[in-house]
């Protein structure tokens, strides 16, 4: 199971960190991916991290102020999320999957097995 949280409301500029936690049969060192839904829009790809915290992902809204880290230990997946915008106001999920064979894999929601409630973070101008 995954479980995310940390979201909440915040002005624009501010900062929040999420955190994703792994349980069960999900391991803390499964590929790791966010994704957000905002109202009435597609669920979109945020960033992801391969199992050892290696190599990471973004996408081009998210490059330059957001973070995607994992303390594999704590079975925590975190991502920092600096600059807030009004257009990043969106449910947050994170999501993992047992194994994830390419680079591109990271970027698509059908590659996770695995997916958490989803996280409110709502950010006001």
């Amino acid at each position: 199971q995954l479980q995310a949280f940390g979201g909440g409301s915040v002005q624009a500029g501010g900062s929040l960190r999420l955190s994703c936690a792994a349980s069960g049969r999900t391991s803390s060192s499964y590929p790791t991916g966010w994704f957000r839904q905002a109202p009435g829009k597609e669920r979109a790809f945020v960033a992801a991290i391969t199992r050892t915290g290696g190599t990471t992902y973004y996408a081009d809204s998210a490059k330059g102020r957001f973070s995607i880290s994992r303390d594999n230990p704590k079975n925590l997946v975190y991502l920092q999320m600096n600059s807030l915008e009004p257009d990043d106001t969106a449910v947050y999920y994170c999501a993992a999957a047992p194994v994830i064979y390419n680079s591109a894999g990271y970027y698509r929601e059908e590659q996770y097995a695995y997916w958490g409630q989803g996280t409110q973070v709502t950010v006001s101008s």
